[in-house]
């Protein structure tokens, strides 16, 4: 079996991050966004991984080179030279998608974190017959996203409501699909969204199915989401009696921290906490909801909350970071220093404390 990884843009919403990676090499829970999907194809027996890609694939390849021999797995890349949306790139890789075999393909977007029920969908997908299978999950506010509305019944999906003022149904496209390739005939090599154009057209003849997604469900491509989508993931690590969260009398609720980091005396961390390599937090540090990346080193009794610490910065002594503050690669906080909500870009010196939210170019 193939699958087709949407990796598309910029990564803007998650900026300052991704001014320094491509969005789908930013760790998440400790690995690159991208691993987690590649991992779980690859445990269901997909053999094949394209990547479609429209900004900066240089990056992107090397070190895909390096996943493609630790994981096992092909991985190609289909390259843009215009963005083409959400079905364009299908049509651009229709070469890479299509064998001898028949075999249907998967479709995901690069920003979306689940237990990905592969194993399901495929017999979902072999259960109803139809042309294409696409997963939704349920959601609090509708009103934010496209609904999918669907037959309970079945899961024949009858059409999609963009944005509705009205409730029409409460679940949304999970942006994971499994497509027969006989759905490359009804997509043309343009600028053009699946959402919108492609699915409405398979739905009009019946042969679009919604199974709804078991377990969490987030997109992680801003910084609030990226944050919530930690807490469900270590959750779900813990529902699954993981052997890979910390234990310890430092450690409060769910927190993931590498081996290779060094914690000092008299920390408390947690919940919803993710410690790279390499990093050193030294005594008297509180963590709780945020993750600490590459490298960095936390300084005496500073205090992080519901904020993403850059590779390779530094946050120091009785500082407090807090509220969304997302620090790019390589920025450094100075000691007794506060931020509440400050974006920084890499490679800053934090002097003087951020009252407010705000960018610091």
């Amino acid at each position: 079996m193939k699958a087709l990884i949407l990796v598309g843009g910029f990564g803007t919403r998650l900026r300052p991050l991704t001014l320094s990676f491509p969005k789908p090499l930013v760790e998440f829970a400790n690995k690159p966004m991208i691993l987690h999907q590649i991992e779980a194809l690859k445990a269901i027996g997909v053999t094949e991984v394209v990547l479609a890609i429209n900004y900066q694939p240089e990056v992107m390849m090397t070190f895909l080179k390096e996943f493609e021999e630790k994981v096992g797995i092909k991985i190609t890349c289909s390259q843009e030279t215009e963005p083409l949306g959400t079905a364009g790139p299908l049509a651009l890789a229709r070469d890479k998608l299509i064998d001898d075999s028949g075999k249907p393909f998967f479709v995901l977007n690069s920003d979306v974190i689940s237990e990905y029920p592969f194993k399901q969908m495929i017999e979902f997908h072999k259960g109803h017959g139809g042309e294409a299978s696409i997963m939704v999950t349920k959601v609090d506010e509708p009103s934010k996203y496209g609904v999918v509305v669907m037959e309970e019944s079945t899961g024949k999906v009858q059409k999609f409501v963009e944005k509705p003022k009205l409730f029409v149904g409460n679940k949304i496209n999970a942006g994971i699909y499994l497509l027969n390739p006989s759905v490359l005939d009804k997509i043309e090599l343009r600028p053009t969204s699946i959402e919108k154009e492609v699915f409405p057209k398979i739905a009009a003849e019946n042969k679009l199915f919604a199974m709804v997604l078991p377990g969490f469900w987030m997109d992680i491509g801003q910084p609030r989401d990226y944050i919530t989508g930690l807490r469900l993931y270590l959750d779900s690590l813990r529902k699954n009696s993981s052997s890979k969260l910390a234990v310890g009398a430092h450690i409060v609720g769910n927190v993931l921290v590498d081996e290779t980091a060094k914690i000092g005396e008299g920390c408390l961390i947690g919940p919803d906490v993710a410690i790279g390599p390499g990093c050193v937090i030294e005594s008297g540090v509180r963590l709780s909801r945020c993750t600490v990346m590459r490298g960095v080193r936390i300084k005496n009794h500073a205090c992080i909350s519901s904020s993403i610490i850059g590779w390779h910065s530094t946050v120091g002594q009785w500082a407090r970071v807090e509220n969304m503050t997302i620090l790019g690669e390589d920025v450094h906080v100075s000691d007794e220093i506060y931020s509440n909500g400050g974006v920084v870009l890499p490679h800053k010196e934090i002097k003087s404390s951020i009252l407010k939210p705000e960018i610091v170019m």
